[in-house]
């Protein structure tokens, strides 16, 4: 019988993990045998004890949990200490960031363990269940709107008081993808007046089916990936982008950057001069700020004043709604696994052809077989090499 193990995250701060006790239940119908390491779910106020009652197997000593595994379901990679107490030909499944993490890859092709990275899940019909990045980046919308609201020094909706009339806040929004869609409508409820930018025109309608105002920038052509992903731009179209928005930002109470290319530095969408056009006391949250930013000063995991104008760049946004962010990540791995569940011999069917698995494979008996990693992986190589022969 296929053995899940579920090991608490170790990331500091974190307060998600990978399972709930209702997925315990969804696993054990599945036919697995669930183990999950002591105290996972004490963040989120999940007891052992509700584990246990699902069905699950409390495991106290992580070396123990991982070494019992055949598949080892996490939210974060795990750590290179762990790797060495799992078996060969393991499944591992989390988010692995295979781009940034060469090194990480390598020693689980060393190790002959097989991995699947959820920010790699394609974005098709059959995988909409399954997506973890769209699951957790719609509840980052909604995070990254109520940390500007408790950070401004006004309120969003307006107001008709005796003492007088307020005005609602103005929100610009930059990026209308799962976050910034969450982020316009979470506004919007809020009472706020909504602007949005992208550079994908065709997403205008969906903006405006929110209530908000699509701001039209003329860029020439721009694009989505196959995946719906945005299109890198031009040095000269960043230029117009950030001039043209430039007027939206100062008049705007808050403003939210949510722009991210996939496995690429993210792009810096306004810049100090730019923050300094802000009335004091507005405020700008950063959704890039941890792999890079979109503002030019933001710092990584922390809020910072410039000139009056507060930026946050804390991060880890679906962290900040952990229970329900926990259930929805929970789900996704949940629907991956019992996609591929063969029933008749309780294991899960890894099939590298298949659309999906091969977009999201990343190492498989002791090679890296994901194609567009290995091709980005050889882009890098060579440019490497040019660099030492130059």
């Amino acid at each position: 019988m296929t053995i899940l193990a579920f090991p608490a995250e170790l990331k500091p701060l974190e307060k998600r993990c990978a399972v709930l006790p209702v997925n315990v239940k969804a696993y054990k119908l599945l036919g697995a045998t669930v183990l999950v390491q002591a105290g996972i779910g004490e963040h989120i106020h999940v007891t052992d004890k509700e584990y246990v009652a699902a069905g699950a197997e409390i495991v106290t000593t992580r070396s123990e949990l991982l070494a019992k595994a055949d598949i080892v379901p996490s939210l974060h990679k795990l750590s290179v200490d762990d790797l060495s107490h799992v078996k060969p030909d393991t499944l591992i499944v989390s988010y692995l960031d295979p781009f940034n993490e060469k090194g990480f890859v390598t020693s689980l092709c060393d190790k002959n363990i097989t991995s699947i990275s959820m920010e790699m899940i394609p974005r098709i019909s059959r995988c909409q269940k399954m997506d973890a990045l769209s699951s957790q980046a719609s509840l980052a919308g909604y995070v990254m709107v109520m940390q500007a609201a408790n950070q401004l020094d006004s309120v969003l909706p307006m107001m008709m008081t005796p003492a007088g009339t307020l005005k609602p806040a103005k929100v610009f929004v930059i990026g209308a993808g799962v976050a910034g869609l969450q982020a316009i409508a979470t506004a919007k409820r809020l009472g706020a007046s909504v602007t949005a930018f992208d550079t994908r025109t065709v997403v205008a309608e969906q903006v405006q089916s929110l209530g908000a105002k699509f701001l039209h920038i003329d860029l020439g052509e721009t694009g989505e990936t196959g995946q719906g992903y945005a299109q890198a731009l031009t040095p000269e179209q960043m230029l117009i982008q950030q001039r043209e928005q430039a007027k939206c930002i100062a008049d705007s109470d808050i403003v939210i950057t949510t722009a991210q290319l996939f496995g690429r530095k993210p792009p810096l969408l306004i810049d100090q001069q730019t923050v300094e056009l802000m009335q004091p006391g507005s405020v700008i949250v950063d959704m890039a700020a941890e792999n890079g930013g979109n503002v030019e000063g933001t710092i990584a995991g922390e809020i910072i004043q410039h000139q009056g104008v507060t930026i946050i760049g804390t991060g880890s946004w679906a962290n900040g709604v952990a229970k329900h962010a926990t259930q929805m990540y929970a789900n996704n791995l949940f629907n991956l696994i019992s996609e591929f569940w063969n029933k008749e011999d309780n294991v899960f069917k890894l099939d590298i052809e298949d659309e999906v698995q091969s977009g999201c494979i990343i190492t498989h008996q002791g090679q890296v077989v994901n194609a567009m990693l290995k091709s980005i992986y050889a882009a890098n190589n060579s440019s490497t090499t040019d660099k030492e022969e130059a």
